[in-house]
């Protein structure tokens, strides 16, 4: 007979009763629970059983208070004759598909139980220790097992530059009660000036092995010193996936390594940080030293050693703080929230005043309700834990926004920029002019993002103008005064001639508006097919990258160092200069906005922007020339043109304008007219 998992109503008494009837079998170990316990946890949905035939073989009794998003775990009880088949762990599994959107599941135990293996085997790490009330003053294990949903500033904002992950040693260094050679090393990570530079943060590997230590007094110690670092939050099946592909990796890099329990505790830490969405994980381990470039090849942590935070923090801070190419092949996936399913959300994006709980779950199911037809999205990564929520509609020529969250999350900062020019980008598409957040707690980050993309302000709501003009100051001031009289704000006065610098910041503000007859100068970058694709899926990946966040809104690309009379702020035109003998696969793909210009050595580039970009160290060298060195064009908020130009349609463009341009001028970057970007974004963007 197959075993069926049930979650027990008030009404199933014959469950309860036998449920009962097996927790009274072993009340020794479980501690005794009156009948109208168990009846009051089938009320609030917190007995789930295993059946058999009509029997209960197992059962779970848990708690869901109302004012905390965790499961408290009282009884996880299984028939001594069915140990063995798996069942205590479908009662867990029951228990997170039942509840996804709690934070975790937390358990105490006797240790002198000796059942850490099983624990560890359900997906649990060691939550610290308290001595029992029983009269032989037993200590009790606690046992936390997460539901995955990121938390990794939780109980704290971080100022420091840099988070840090450390394994056991680096640990035990910095506040063990020992003494241990070397330790030195790791406690300079602890000098004053360094305070304000540095977070520390640690994983379950390293729980479980404090836990592990025989000592009492070094293991409470220990436990107790964990409270002054980060703790982060990992999937586990995304970390046991990753930890598999680490040791493969590993035992196949260095011949003669053994998949040994010391390897698979160094890749756990590695995966753990990885899955977590930090890069630094610090070691005086030296099997872990030895592995460092399977480190980063594989789940991309860079592993150091104490004294490497110490002497190149600002590097690795710039590494980690703003890494967009993350979200580039990613499993981050967007799809509209279901009906039922508000209520399981508020545990994940903060609330706050009136809009507390249970009223902004309220206000999410309103948004399902009458007669405007809301889009209600959801994004999540790639193990389903959602990270971003936002509705929308369309009133008239309005974008209307009614919430806007961002979950905490390696990528939040991140995440909240490129939500703000998704939603711009949303609004052009929809022929919408005007974009109007009017959730009253959107979160910080967006908050905080908001304004360098032109929202302000109006009537307590942030309030954006989409000026879809591609023209003269004239013609671009009539559009945007036009909005600015509906909202009932000052209009902005343009000139012919704006300086470059004002053009930039006021083409972000009011994107997509381009104005042609100011000092903004415009470029045609030409880039291969393979770059073009990474870049941009122009042209498309085999397996398609997320519509749902696009390009990612900075990144670099490089050139030989010489120089073409680039300067910045500037717009840019994308040419895929790689095509067939006809040039019929030659063609531009959208445009940027150019950012930076930087000449230097490949090694100086590589490390001032390999976190914004797709290219490896060796390819940067690739492009440089003789000199010795190469150019790094930083640039942003790419659009992708629904009608690339052709080459053939490029040349007709340039002579129909009377312009001296040939399709010479593509073999290298090369400065264009105002007009020409004109005509040609505009044909990108022509519908007809």
């Amino acid at each position: 007979m197959a075993i069926k998992l049930v979650s027990v109503s008030p009404a199933q008494e014959e469950l309860i009763v036998k449920a009962i009837a097996l927790g009274d079998r072993y009340t020794k170990t479980l501690g005794l629970l009156t009948p109208p316990a168990y009846e009051k946890a089938a009320e609030d949905g917190g007995l789930l059983v295993a059946v058999e035939a009509g029997e209960v073989i197992g059962y779970a009794l848990f708690g869901l208070p109302k004012r905390s998003a965790r499961i408290r775990l009282a009884h996880l009880c299984v028939a001594e004759e069915e140990r063995g088949r798996g069942i205590a762990g479908r009662l867990v599994e029951g228990i997170k598909e039942r509840y996804p959107q709690r934070l975790g599941i937390k358990a105490k135990c006797r240790r002198d139980y000796d059942l850490s293996g099983m624990w560890r085997s359900l997906g649990f790490v060691p939550d610290g220790e308290v001595r029992g009330r029983g009269r032989d003053g037993e200590i009790l294990d606690g046992w936390w097992l997460d539901l995955g949903h990121p938390d990794l500033f939780t109980e704290m904002e971080s100022d420091a530059l840099l988070v840090v992950t450390v394994d056991h040693g680096v640990f035990a260094d910095l506040r063990g009660l020992t003494d241990t050679t070397g330790a030195e090393e790791s406690r300079a990570l602890e000098a004053g000036w360094m305070a304000d530079l540095v977070e520390f943060a640690y994983t379950p590997q390293l729980v479980h092995q404090i836990r592990d230590l025989t000592d009492t007094a070094e293991r409470q110690h220990q436990q107790a010193a964990l409270t002054g670092l980060h703790k982060l939050s990992t999937g586990s099946a995304a970390v046991e996936e990753r930890t598999r592909e680490l040791v493969q990796a590993a035992t196949q890099a260095v011949p003669g390594l053994a998949a040994d329990p010391a390897l698979l505790r160094g890749m756990r830490y590695v995966a753990e940080t990885s899955c977590a969405g930090l890069q630094v994980l610090a070691t005086r381990d030296p099997l872990l030293s030895r592995l460092t470039d399977v480190a980063w090849e594989v789940a991309r942590v860079r592993v150091v050693s104490p004294s490497t935070v110490t002497l190149h923090v600002d590097e690795l801070r710039q590494a980690q703080v703003y890494r967009p190419a993350d979200l580039m092949g990613t499993e981050f996936r967007s799809a509209e929230v279901a009906p039922g399913a508000e209520d399981e959300l508020v545990a994940f994006f903060e609330q706050s005043g009136a809009d507390d709980g249970s009223a902004f779950s309220e206000r999410l199911r309103s948004l399902n309700e009458g007669g405007i037809a809301w889009r209600r999205e959801l994004l999540r990564d790639g193990q389903g834990r959602p990270v971003a929520l936002y509705a929308w509609s369309l009133d008239g020529r309005t974008l209307v926004v009614p919430v806007l969250r961002t979950a905490g999350h390696p990528l939040e900062e991140t995440l909240a920029r490129q939500l703000l020019f998704l939603l711009k980008r949303l609004g052009r598409d929809c022929g919408a002019e005007i974009v109007r957040i009017s959730d009253p707690h959107p979160s910080e980050a967006a908050r905080a993002a908001a304004g360098d993309d032109g929202f302000f302000e109006h009537n307590g709501e942030l309030v954006a103008l989409l000026v879809n003009v591609c023209g003269t100051a004239a013609e671009v001031e009539v559009v945007a005064g036009g909005l600015a009289r509906e909202l009932a704000v000052d209009a902005t006065v343009l000139d012919v001639g704006m300086p470059a610098e004002v053009t930039a910041v006021l083409e972000r503000a009011w994107w997509p508006a381009k104005v042609i007859d100011s000092e903004l100068p415009s470029f045609m970058v030409p880039i291969k097919p393979r770059w073009s694709t990474e870049l941009f899926n122009v042209p498309a990946m085999l397996i398609a990258r997320s519509d749902a966040l696009g390009i990612s809104r900075e990144h670099v690309y490089y050139r030989s160092s010489q120089r073409r009379g680039e300067s910045v702020p500037a717009r840019l035109l994308w040419y895929v200069s790689d095509g067939n003998s006809t040039g019929e696969g030659q063609r531009v793909v959208g445009s940027s906005r150019l950012d930076e210009v930087l000449i230097d050595t490949p090694d100086v580039l590589f490390s001032k922007f390999e976190h914004l970009g797709v290219y490896g160290r060796a390819e940067v060298e690739r492009a440089a020339d003789a000199s010795g060195h190469a150019m790094a064009l930083r640039f942003s908020d790419t659009e992708i043109f629904p009608k690339p130009v052709t080459l053939r349609r490029l040349t007709s463009l340039a002579r129909g304008r009377g312009l001296t341009w040939s399709p010479g001028s593509l073999i290298s970057l090369s400065k264009i007219s105002s007009e020409l970007f004109q005509a040609v974004y505009q044909e990108g963007h022509r519908t007809t």
